[in-house]
């Protein structure tokens, strides 16, 4: 990875071709314009997010979560959940539908989603981690790093690992995948 992809590595969207067609000090402006063009649009959605936070404490879950389902984007949950207390954002992951906060999930933090899921019921915890297995290994992977042990006991129970030693030999994710190897 050069320096302009490690710079926007944050956007999670690839850099264009014609960036690499820059210099370095023409990368960089272009970089500090990106920057200061996205603090300028999100300007005051820190503060919305926590208000959002607060206001939904006053609401059912039955009546909020719908709501946000149907109505709020994933990122922007995401947000709201990290204004929240984790007892709270774990509340509202066990009430949301599995594909959506799997959605949300990829918004957050790794170790915030370690928090969360050591926080849900069991039963919701392991069936979100069942989905990631599946559909997002790779991100699954990512927050296992972060697990508790009985939670990262409950991955290792679940996922299928390379069986090779030469699968693994490069692979960001080697660390994790032995302990899980050695948890099974």
């Amino acid at each position: 990875m050069n320096d302009i992809e490690h710079a926007l590595e944050w956007t999670r969207q690839p850099v264009p071709d014609v960036f690499h067609e820059l210099n370095p000090s023409q990368q960089k402006k272009i970089v500090a314009y990106i920057e200061n063009l996205v603090s300028s649009k999100t300007d005051g959605f820190e503060e919305l997010y926590h208000a959002i936070g607060m206001i939904v404490k006053y609401i059912p879950h039955f009546v909020v979560i719908p709501l946000m389902v149907d109505h709020i984007k994933p990122q922007i949950a995401a947000g709201v959940c990290r204004k929240m207390s984790v007892e709270q954002a774990a509340s509202y992951a066990n009430d949301l539908p599995l594909e959506y906060f799997s959605e949300v999930s990829r918004h957050l933090d790794n170790q915030l989603m370690s928090d969360i899921l050591s926080k849900m019921k069991k039963h919701r915890a392991e069936k979100f981690i069942h989905y990631e297995l599946q559909h997002h290994l790779l991100h699954m992977l990512d927050i296992a790093g972060h697990l508790n042990d009985h939670m990262l006991n409950v991955t290792a129970r679940l996922v299928t690992l390379p069986e090779h030693d030469d699968d693994l030999v490069n692979h960001p994710h080697k660390e994790i995948i032995e302990r899980l190897r050695g948890m099974q």
